[in-house]
């Protein structure tokens, strides 16, 4: 069976006015290529702080990570960056496009970080898969929230990643542009084969996934 990501012992503590909080405690569970998995929890159950260790964007005080064979936490900041570009891709809540840059300039950045050629068509490619073929030249202030999604789903996805990590990706969505991104992102992760890992509170989205992981203080409780 090949894993593409595996969670092994896996702990994160902080110090907290000068006593040590747990998020974190002994979290083990494998995903396997191409499975899209929901990891659910309440507020502060430590779910934000799994998904920055499985993408090695925080580093943990007990265990390790391994993805796609690779032990994460072997490798110092720069080869997990770098790890990242050729591996993943990212969604967030809060969008993180560039203002300065029109919605087309913000889906090319990461094939022209990669130095890849005809990175204009492949981002305008998918822009039209994601509905947004006629606002490519539009700076992220001129669309809605749910185009700004669209946007960044056609960033993560156009350099054809193996792992899309997405963080409450629908969070600053209406329900109705929040279920329209939930289908093109299940539809990506089938039509690609992406293996999907997303935290969310909303229980409709999860049960579209695969499986679903549940955190409860910091402790895998469901899988």
């Amino acid at each position: 069976m090949a894993f593409i990501v595996q969670a092994i012992n896996l702990g994160k503590q902080v110090s907290s006015g000068g006593q040590p909080l747990h998020i974190l405690h002994d979290v083990n569970f494998n995903v396997e290529a191409h499975e899209s998995l929901a990891i659910l929890g309440a507020s502060g159950s430590g779910k934000s702080t799994l998904l920055g260790l499985l993408a090695g964007l925080d580093v943990p005080t007990q265990g390790t990570v391994m993805l796609d064979g690779n032990d994460l936490f072997q490798f110092d900041e720069d080869q997990r960056a770098r790890l990242r570009g050729r591996l993943a891709g990212f969604v967030f809540q809060s969008f993180q496009l560039l203002p300065a840059l029109s919605a087309l300039e913000n889906v090319m950045l990461p094939l022209e970080l990669q130095g890849q050629d005809h990175a204009r068509e492949q981002a305008a490619e998918v822009l039209e898969k994601v509905g947004l073929a006629h606002r490519l030249t539009h700076l992220p202030k001129h669309l809605s929230g749910g185009e700004q999604q669209r946007v960044a789903l056609a960033r993560a996805f156009v350099s054809r990643p193996k792992i899309l990590f997405a963080d409450e990706p629908t969070g600053n969505l209406d329900a109705a542009t929040g279920t329209q991104v939930i289908k093109l992102m299940m539809e990506m992760n089938r039509t690609q084969g992406t293996t999907l890992i997303l935290v969310t509170h909303d229980e409709a989205l999860a049960n579209q996934c695969d499986r679903q992981l549940r955190l409860l203080g910091g402790k895998l409780v469901q899988d």
